[in-house]
């Protein structure tokens, strides 16, 4: 029997074992989910057994075979390789693309301000940001490097540390005027408080409740307020003298180093219990063009401290 279109095929039934899905698999691949099955009934049939089980009664579910789950951890590893050697390609090309994923806070904050100085040392690199809040699959979307913020714990990937920070509130000079002074953190009862929702506080992101009690200051309300799930808007939220957001330093650096943002109580010092740290595949480690931006994002957060 002539084999069907493989690496297509091949496609289809990693994503249908990894989703346990053909329509999962459809929305990934941008094709119809009978495309998808259609394409892994081709594979079962050239192969003469079947990849999957399905599961009958309420919602359809896909269970790999046994040969199949053997098989599975072989064809994975063929698709890094083989992107692996597509950014080899587009590596040795004159003009070559970094893809980076950041979030869009850390790239509006603290990358794109900086970005200048890495197109100067490298000016045959092209830059691609991909700004999402989400956790990106490297391989199958493309990426080349990213920086993530968390407690360093991503499975898969090469993680290193990049920078530390603290968190600390700011206010603008226009507000202190005219709701200060504010000598002590208990003189923060009562006034307008700006909580980041950008990150869950059950994996340690600080919270008003956990500063607030960290500082000592057990008059203060730490559940009112206005409440934004993006750490660039909260700091333009104080910016614009709508209160006191609570700050991380790395985001706040620029804006308090302007004079746009006062940091209060710089005595009160609250260590995050996370950090930002470089990420990549262990795969694209040889990269060129990911070690110069991998040595430049260290020379940077180097200045930064």
């Amino acid at each position: 029997m002539k084999s069907p279109s493989y690496l297509n095929a091949l496609r289809a039934f990693e994503a249908s074992a990894r989703h346990q899905s053909f329509s999962a698999a459809a929305t990934e691949m941008h094709v119809t989910p009978a495309a998808v099955g259609q394409l892994v009934r081709s594979l079962e049939d050239w192969l003469g057994s079947p990849l999957f089980l399905r599961t009958t009664g309420g919602r359809t579910r896909l269970i790999l075979t046994d040969a199949a789950e053997r098989a599975l951890p072989d064809i994975r590893a063929g698709f890094d390789r083989l992107n692996i050697g597509l950014s080899r390609l587009r590596d040795d090309s004159k003009s070559g693309v970094l893809t980076v994923t950041v979030s869009p806070a850390f790239a509006a904050k603290w990358l794109l301000p900086k970005i200048e100085n890495f197109q100067a040392l490298c000016p045959e690199t092209d830059v691609r940001l991909d700004t999402n809040l989400r956790l990106m699959d490297f391989a199958a979307q493309g990426i080349d490097v990213g920086v993530r913020y968390g407690r360093g714990d991503w499975h898969g990937l090469v993680v290193e540390k990049l920078m530390e920070e603290q968190i600390y509130p700011v206010c603008s000079p226009d507000w202190l005027a005219r709701n200060g002074p504010l000598d002590n953190p208990q003189d923060l009862a009562g006034k307008a408080l700006i909580h980041d929702l950008s990150v869950d506080t059950h994996i340690g992101f600080a919270s008003w409740s956990a500063w607030l009690q960290y500082a000592g200051a057990t008059q203060a309300d730490s559940t009112r307020g206005m409440q934004v799930n993006n750490s660039a808007a909260v700091l333009q939220a104080a910016i614009d003298g709508h209160g006191v957001a609570l700050a991380r330093s790395v985001m706040a650096y620029d804006d308090v180093s302007a004079g746009r943002l006062i940091r209060l109580f710089p005595d009160v010092n609250l260590l995050s219990e996370l950090a930002y740290f470089i990420v990549y595949r262990a795969e694209s480690a040889s990269l060129a063009k990911l070690q110069a931006f991998r040595r430049w994002l260290i020379l940077e957060a180097t200045r930064f401290k």
